[in-house]
């Protein structure tokens, strides 16, 4: 499924997510946005009867369907479990800067310069919520989308944290700047590597592409280049691994 085509419901105006944390996620977030829910026959498990009370307590009612419709419908691992979803919030440039306003302590963004896998983005999504981060920044071109794959991946954290598309990445960096967040890119060739160098306070981490890494602007754009250091034989991780392992080392460094 082509990711512009992926969010929309045959034309119809409504996303689609699928998979029981994503549904899960938007019944107790924003049940307000569920249109439609499927069921697959025969599920009668604990977690998809806790999702069908959700759905009657937002007065949703299920439709059961077989797994041939759900394989049709969806083409992913939707563990028997679809929802059709009115369009939820967007977010601009400025609401990145609004958000840094209501903020009660130090500012955690992660920025994904590049990232055009929609698995590597779910992943990143999930990482940047359960290690605190308050928003995700990506460019508006040459990046992955929130598509119902991504939904999936990020198992609930597209609900609750904001990504946010940019026009100038550089130029948002530079804002952020001058807001007090101190920038950090993460390269093989950094010149500290991230247990040796002070992650703390208000704080950007960059992550670069699957091949490339960071344009290089975005790269002189940074405040300091750091490295995760590598033991083994293979050069460099795969951007969502080498997401949780800086954003954990930031957490460490914040509340240890």
């Amino acid at each position: 499924m082509a990711d512009n085509d992926s969010k929309r419901n045959s034309g119809s105006g409504l996303e689609t997510i699928f998979g029981i944390h994503s549904v899960q996620a938007v019944l107790k977030s924003s049940p307000d946005r569920v249109r439609a829910l499927f069921l697959m026959r025969g599920r009668q498990d604990q977690r998809v009867q806790k999702i069908s009370q959700a759905a009657k307590n937002a007065g949703v009612q299920a439709q059961i369907l077989d797994r041939k419709q759900f394989d049709r419908m969806c083409d992913g691992n939707h563990q028997g479990v679809l929802a059709h979803l009115a369009p939820g919030k967007s977010y601009d440039e400025g609401a990145l800067y609004e958000l840094l306003e209501t903020v009660d302590t130090d500012p955690l963004i992660l920025v994904l310069d590049g990232v055009t896998d929609t698995h590597n983005l779910g992943a990143c999504l999930r990482t940047a919520d359960a290690a605190g981060a308050h928003a995700v920044v990506i460019p508006k071109d040459n990046s992955a989308s929130l598509n119902e794959t991504a939904r999936k991946v990020a198992c609930g954290a597209a609900e609750h944290v904001p990504l946010i598309p940019v026009t100038n990445l550089a130029r948002t960096l530079r804002k952020l700047q001058e807001l007090g967040l101190w920038v950090a890119g993460t390269c093989g060739d950094g010149a500290e590597d991230i247990y040796q160098s002070d992650l703390s306070g208000p704080r950007v981490i960059v992550m670069g592409s699957e091949g490339d890494g960071m344009r290089r602007l975005t790269k002189e754009t940074c405040d300091m280049l750091v490295r995760i250091p590598m033991m083994g034989t293979v050069s460099s991780l795969n951007v969502s691994a080498a997401t949780a392992v800086v954003l954990f080392e930031v957490h460490r460094q914040r509340n240890y």
